[in-house]
């Protein structure tokens, strides 16, 4: 079986000031690198064949910090089926400019709804239709191989990931938060 640890990119500016980021690029803080060489001690000793990551900066900072424990690996491909959620129009925007504008029931429905798309943006459900693509390349790449793959993700992304992988409710996934400084793993 091939096993992937998939794992959030550090904390970024956005992410610290409470902005809306989707597509937009935004750079590690000190914290953010922190926490990437944390999952990077945390997967020291596992060995890493393969690496994937979308277009975004922070997530390609972030798999550049935990690679340097792994000079096996020599082949990273970026593949934007992982790339964030679109949050369109809300992209730059803080959380509170959006809470003052439209209301915290918006925001909230914009921010964790399921179906709910942000003008121009996407939703959970369309993020999960190109994630399960992602998945079933994966799966016919590399299941029942040996190969470890390593990937560096965001959070939505990841969330959808993970419901897919662990087969749970819309509602759960939705719930989650997920964090900088760990990962997830998963056998194909």
């Amino acid at each position: 079986m091939s096993t992937i640890y998939i794992f959030r990119h550090g904390q970024t500016d956005f992410n610290q000031k409470k902005v809306f980021t989707g597509w937009l690029q935004s750079n590690l803080t000190d914290l953010g690198r922190q926490q990437a060489e944390g999952v990077a001690q945390l997967l020291k000793a596992k060995r890493i064949d393969v690496a994937y990551v979308s277009s975004l900066k922070r997530c390609q900072e972030t798999l550049n910090i935990i690679l340097t424990h792994h000079p096996e690996c020599q082949h990273t491909i970026i593949d934007d089926r992982i790339l964030e959620r679109s949050y369109g129009d809300l992209a730059g925007r803080s959380h509170q400019e959006i809470i003052d504008e439209f209301g915290q029931e918006q925001f909230d429905r914009w921010h964790r709804g399921w179906s709910d798309r942000p003008p121009a943006g996407e939703s959970y459900a369309d993020v999960q239709v190109r994630v399960q693509a992602f998945i079933d390349d994966l799966k016919q790449l590399y299941g029942g191989g040996a190969l470890n793959i390593a990937i560096s993700g965001s959070s939505n992304s990841i969330r959808l990931f993970r419901k897919i992988m662990e087969n749970v409710s819309e509602s759960d996934a939705c719930s989650w938060t997920i964090p900088y400084d760990t990962y997830f793993e998963y056998e194909i």
